[in-house]
This record gives structure tokens, C-alpha cells and sequence, in this order.
């Protein structure tokens, strides 16, 4: 599977000056406000950039300046801009390497530097695109073959990357890639939530980010590959012993409810019964067995409201999940870190002077402590840092 390798990080809240290696599974652990739900938004921002709408995250991020560093470590931790730079491995060939570099500009930002390069030997890189400000260049393939201005309307709010025409084939791959990157928040399940809800049918892959898709995705499954669905009722099984089936109830033309069958009722339970660690587990096992998953999905914190005998389950969906998709996960919980590996485990602490430090767990000493010890453990008894 194709991931993105690494990334870079420059003056953006608590990451200060970040250079990480990246994984198929990266699972982030620490303090509140170390630094983890950065990453996660980071990511996001990048998302964006590929797929146009990066003035519209930025807007919902606050804007450029409010998520500057301002750390009492130096006055060079004064941020000026927010940098980024992301590298995709290419089969056979060096890795892509898009940086993006936002300045402030009144009460809005502007793109100072943008390029996506892939270098073919020490001093010369290939490059697809390269902005400066409004000064903007990409390569444009044969007949021309060179570096050509664009001559349509151009946005100087979206980057580059969204907006030139198709690129070579690894470029729009990387393109694609980014811009599709999903992030998910902790599931709504209140009470007039979208997952508790009949839902109206359409085409869906995902189950949504608030469950509004979850009753059209499963039924699709259901109808188009009765092996996956029934691994997600395994799954659901794996964790509550007493379930037996979904069902698919019609509500109204076009209109599906979904119920819960469990082996202790007489009657199945409508969504709006069920309680919200069954309704969260029940979203997590769709969206982490679902065919559609992304190229890059982020969880923040999905051990919420979970039983912890639920984890093990959970700690197995995101490491097979993590076969088919990228996965960023930002969690608290120490039960869910027993069940995962220390090649999977990331590690955020805060600094001295108030920069987040990333370590891989597994370039930890660790090794006498794990023949005594589970990863939560030693998590708890300070070993691996990532604590208050």
C-alpha cells in the first residue's frame, strides 16, 4: 500500500519544528494539549489544500495567525508562517515532496511558497508545480513539456496543487491521495443525532461523519457483498455477545430505518435505543470494514463511551484497517495502547519550552519492560512519556 512517509511541521501551535516518519497505523498518545489533535488538524489542512478548499479550513481553524506558535522559548518561536511538507513514496522512484508555506495578510493569509517536486538525483528535482505568491508555474506535459503560467482565473486563497490542470500520473496520485483524507470527530449520538434517525437512501461508501450514511452504506453492503457484511455482524458479535442480526425496516419511500436484534428481546431495538457506546462501536466497525475507506483516515479519540473490554476489538479493526487505509488515531485511553503494538504507538510530549516532541514508542528502550510488563503499563509507570 502507497502512504504518505513523512511530514514536516513548522510553527504551528505546539509543533513547533516536527519532522516525522509516518506509518501505516499511527496511533498518538498524550497529555491534553500536547500536540495530538494538531496532527490530526495538520493533516486536514493538507487535505484541504488538494482539494480546494483550503480557505474554508482555515476559516473553521481559526485563521493563519491564531494558530501560529507562540511558545516563551526563544524569540524565533515567534511564528511568521505556518510550512508543511509532505513526502509520498513512488514505486521505484524517489519520493513526491509537496511543501506549502501560509503567511499572514491582514485579517486573512496568503500562499508565500508552494511546490511538488520529486528529485532525480542530489542537486536537480522534477518540478510538477512551484508558486511563489501570484507568481505561479506548473509543468504542463508534452507537446510543451515546460513549466507554463496559468491562463485561466486563478484562486490565490487555493493552493496550487487544487487548482492546475491533470498532472503525470504519480502527482495526480498524490493529489488524489491528499484530497480525499477524511477526519473524524467523536460521534454525535445525541438525542436527535443523524445516526439515530431513519436515514433517506442513497449512494454511500462510508457511513458518514455523523452516521447519516451508516443505514445506505450497510444495506448496499448487505445487498452487493453479503461476505463483508456478514464479517461486520461477526464483528459486531466479537464484541456484543447477545447480537444476532441488523434488519432494514422501510420507513417510507425511500426511506430506511435500522434495527438491532439481540438474542435477550422479543423485539429488535430501533437506533434511537440503543445506548451510545453500541451506537459508536457500531459506526467505527462500519466505517473501519467498509470497502470505501479513504486513503487517509483520522480518528480523534474513538474509545469514547466504549466499554474496555471493547478495545481489544477495536485495537484489531484499526490494525487490519490500517491494510487499506492510512490511519492517524488520536486516543486516551491506556486500555486501547494494551492492545497495540510499540511500532504503532506515537508518542507526544511537551517540551521544556513548550514544543510537543513525537517519539515512536518502539525506538524506546523498552525491551526489559515488556517482558514483564503490558504497553499500558509501562505507559502508566512513566516509562514512555506522553503523560501530563
Amino acid at each position: 500500500m502507497t502512504i504518505f512517509e513523512k511530514i514536516r511541521i513548522k510553527g504551528f501551535r505546539r509543533l513547533f519544528d516536527v519532522d516525522l516518519n509516518l506509518r501505516p497505523l499511527n496511533v498518538v498518545i498524550g497529555a491534553n494539549g500536547s500536540g495530538k489533535t494538531s496532527i490530526l488538524d495538520v493533516f486536514s489542512m493538507l487535505a484541504a489544500s488538494a482539494s480546494g478548499k483550503l480557505n474554508e479550513t482555515m476559516s473553521q481553524l481559526g485563521g493563519v495567525e491564531s494558530n501560529f506558535t507562540n511558545l516563551i522559548i526563544s524569540t524565533e518561536a515567534k511564528a511568521k508562517s505556518l510550512a508543511f511538507e509532505l513526502e509520498m513514496g513512488v514505486a521505484g522512484h524517489k519520493p513526491l515532496q509537496y511543501s506549502i508555506t501560509l503567511t499572514n495578510q491582514g485579517i486573512g493569509y496568503e500562499i508565500s511558497d508552494e511546490s511538488l517536486v520529486q528529485w532525480q538525483n542530489k542537486t536537480q528535482p522534477f518540478k510538477h508545480l512551484q508558486a511563489h505568491f501570484a507568481d505561479v508555474k506548473y509543468f504542463e506535459p508534452p507537446p510543451k513539456g515546460m513549466l507554463v503560467r496559468p491562463n485561466w482565473d486563478y484562486s490565490l486563497k487555493e493552493s496550487a496543487l487544487s487548482q492546475i490542470p491533470k498532472m503525470f500520473r504519480e502527482p495526480e496520485d498524490f493529489r488524489k491521495r491528499l484530497g480525499s483524507s477524511t477526519h473524524y470527530h467523536v460521534l454525535d449520538v445525541s438525542r436527535r443525532a443523524p445516526i439515530r434517525l431513519p436515514q433517506q437512501m442513497r449512494d454511500a461508501k462510508l457511513p458518514g461523519h455523523d452516521g447519516q450514511d451508516i443505514v445506505s452504506c450497510l444495506y448496499t453492503i448487505r445487498e452487493t457483498d453479503r461476505d463483508h457484511f456478514e464479517l461486520i455482524e461477526a464483528t459486531l458479535k466479537a464484541g456484543f455477545p447477545t447480537f444476532e442480526r441488523l434488519n432494514f425496516p422501510p420507513v417510507a419511500a425511500g426511506t430506511l430505518a435500522m434495527t438491532w436484534k439481540d438474542s435477550t428481546s422479543s423485539t429488535p431495538f430501533y437506533m434511537h435505543q440503543l445506548s451510545e457506546g453500541t451506537l459508536r462501536f457500531l459506526w467505527l466497525t462500519t466505517l473501519l470494514l467498509s470497502p470505501g475507506l479513504t486513503e487517509v483516515t483520522m480518528i480523534d479519540e474513538p474509545e469514547v463511551s466504549l466499554h474496555p473490554e471493547l478495545l481489544c476489538t477495536l485495537a484489531e479493526l484499526l490494525r487490519n484497517a490500517s491494510k487499506r487505509t492510512q490511519l492517524i488515531v488520536a486516543t486516551h485511553a491506556d486500555r486501547l495502547v494494551r492492545f497495540l503494538e510499540p511500532s504503532e504507538v506515537l508518542t507526544v510530549n511537551i517540551g521544556e519550552g513548550g514544543a510537543s516532541e513525537l517519539i515512536w514508542a518502539d525506538t524506546i528502550d523498552l525491551e526489559n519492560w515488556l517482558d514483564e510488563y503490558t504497553l499500558d503499563e509501562i505507559w502508566a509507570n512513566g516509562q514512555l512519556g506522553a503523560r501530563a
